[in-house]
């Protein structure tokens, strides 16, 4: 397997001091590269130093998660890219079932592991858990975890299915298909842009695909944690923003409309519970999306799929 994993550093020292060694010594005969994003720390120093085997590419400033992997994957020639969050832990033999999965069928552009919490190792981890879907609302919820309700592991998602999206924390792709796309959307910076980019494959004619035979450990929280008002304000917008560009326009205008009443519920609610940072937050991320629409609409491709949905009102569930 021609694969490349490729972790994306911005003044990750630690993560790459706890981590990277784990990464070398379960993927032998692969080749391992950092993005570094402008770091203002000692990352590179730290990676001359004690990792001279390790390719570095240096990007002239932090262009976040999607421009950064965009800009720094031009200088990696691979047939396959794992782009790997810095705080992952992985396993022994996890790139095998990875690698089956590819071989078994040339439309499957994507693949994910398993994702645990490495700090509970018996459940699942928010970004991404057992692979990712969107309710018929919009709102992206895994297997394993709906909004902050996270399972314990106990096997129940050892399958190997299809699913909609596959986590940016450990994100499997062929090079050719992230390429057909232009990569990730650089408007998103950080958040839901793996979404994005699934259902752009999606609407291509991809497939997306999930195995529990392959486990990683996510820290999670180590660019921006839960509670930050700026990862509000990217969920919220990335949201909106994706759904224009990718369902059916009449469809998305509509939803977008209903969405954006419910994210004014959404708004109070954080407000109360997380502070007027939040609530601010919410109202940014509109006004943010309002700029956006223009260049969305221009981003749309000329085939949309209907059935981007399970069927599941989650936001009820969760939220009233």
């Amino acid at each position: 397997m021609d694969l490349a994993i490729v972790i994306l550093n911005w003044n990750g020292k630690n993560w790459l001091e706890k981590f990277l060694p784990n990464v070398i010594a379960h993927s032998e005969n692969t080749s391992i590269y950092v993005i570094d994003n402008s770091s203002t720390d000692d990352s590179v120093r730290f990676l001359e130093q004690n990792f001279p085997h390790i390719k570095i590419v240096h990007n002239k400033e932090n262009h976040g998660f999607a421009g950064g992997y965009n800009e720094g994957l031009k200088e990696i020639s691979h047939e396959f890219y794992c782009l790997l969050n810095s705080d992952v832990e992985v396993t022994e033999n996890w790139l095998t079932p990875i690698q089956n999965i590819f071989a078994s069928d040339s439309q499957i552009a994507a693949v994910q592991p398993k994702i645990l919490d490495f700090n509970k190792k018996n459940s699942f981890e928010f970004a991404g858990a057992a692979g990712g879907f969107l309710d018929n609302l919009g709102y992206p919820y895994c297997r394993g975890r709906i909004f902050e309700n996270i399972e314990q592991d106990h096997g129940q998602y050892n399958d190997e299915v299809e699913i909609f999206w596959a986590s940016g924390c450990c994100f499997f792709i062929r090079s050719k298909d992230f390429w057909a796309q232009n990569g990730f959307d650089e408007r998103f910076f950080a958040h839901q842009e793996e979404i994005d980019l699934c259902w752009r494959l999606k609407n291509s004619g991809k497939k997306i695909f999930y195995t529990g035979k392959s486990t990683v450990y996510h820290v999670g929280g180590g660019t921006l944690n839960k509670q930050s008002p700026q990862k509000t304000f990217l969920n919220m917008r990335n949201n909106l923003s994706m759904i224009l560009k990718n369902m059916p326009l009449i469809n998305g205008i509509l939803l977008v409309l209903f969405r954006m009443i419910l994210d004014g519920f959404a708004g109070i609610y954080f407000g109360y519970k997380n502070g007027l940072s939040h609530f601010w937050a919410v109202i940014r991320a509109h006004f943010s999306f309002y700029g956006q629409i223009p260049q969305t609409l221009k981003l749309r491709q000329k085939n949309q799929i209907t059935d981007f949905y399970e069927a599941k009102w989650l936001v009820f569930k969760n939220f009233l």
